[in-house]
């Protein structure tokens, strides 16, 4: 069937009508397309992690290494802390209460063999108080604190390494971005200040690259090494309550017979 001569503009106005709006809506989905290229300012891609982590040159390429092995140390040193720093390790359970049962029996030989037989933290402690059983109490609780003071700065100095890595982090990335902010000034002086505020501030913040790794390095060292002190404390002074409660016996027959007298 022909279409009329009069039907056929109509035809191609809502053709044409048709054609212009999924153009418009098409426009509006993607205005990027809308822009000319040429009046277009590309915007940059942003930096990823690893581009930003290693921006600050050979200088902080090193620091980052050394804080790297850092947190290794550090995670190693957690890592052990957390197996060997605890309470049925250096303070078996049972322990006090058999050498004190020995004690009370008189059989200090099977005492010094269940100290022998358990080796902790306490049987260290008990041990050297029984060598000074001869010589009585007095001799007895001396030794008792010597030895007790031995195995706490044993422990303290064993944690005292975090310590250490979360002083000494922050202080190398410090020197990681001292480093970087003075090579980006030194290009702004040797371009005679013609150095852009973009190009000063991307130097700037590569520079503070190496400062976020020691903080992230030192911040998990620091608050591990204030649980684990802690920790050594509270089982130190439970250690000195069963030392004395082991030896609880000696020390009344010793106060009995200084009463006697």
């Amino acid at each position: 069937m022909r279409m009329s001569h009069r039907a056929r503009p109509r035809w191609k106005r809502l053709v044409s009508a048709w054609i212009g709006a999924s153009l418009a809506c098409w426009m509006v989905s993607h205005p990027a397309a809308a822009q000319t290229a040429p009046d277009t300012e590309v915007t940059p891609p942003a930096s990823s992690f690893v581009t930003v982590l290693f921006s600050g040159g050979p200088v902080g390429i090193v620091i980052l290494l050394v804080l790297l092995s850092l947190s290794v140390v550090a995670a190693y040193l957690i890592f052990d802390h957390l197996i060997t720093i605890r309470r049925r390790d250096l303070l078996p359970e049972g322990l006090a209460d058999q050498v004190r049962q020995a004690l009370t029996g008189g059989d200090v030989a099977a005492a010094q063999r269940i100290c022998s037989e358990r080796p902790s933290m306490l049987s260290f402690v008990l041990a050297h108080g029984l060598s000074e059983m001869e010589f009585g109490w007095s001799s007895v609780e001396k030794s008792l604190e010597d030895a007790l003071a031995e195995q706490a700065a044993r422990l303290y100095r064993k944690i005292e390494y975090l310590s250490v890595i979360g002083n000494i982090a922050p202080m190398v990335g410090l020197l990681g971005t001292v480093t970087g902010m003075i090579i980006a000034f030194q290009k702004v002086a040797a371009t005679q200040g013609l150095a852009s505020a973009p190009q000063l501030a991307e130097g700037i913040y590569q520079a503070l690259v190496t400062t976020v790794g020691g903080l992230i390095v030192a911040i998990p060292a620091i608050g591990a090494f204030a649980i684990f002190r802690n920790r050594v404390d509270q089982l130190v002074a439970e250690a000195a309550f069963s030392a004395q409660h082991v030896f609880t016996p000696l020390r009344k027959k010793a106060r009995a017979r200084i009463e006697s007298r």
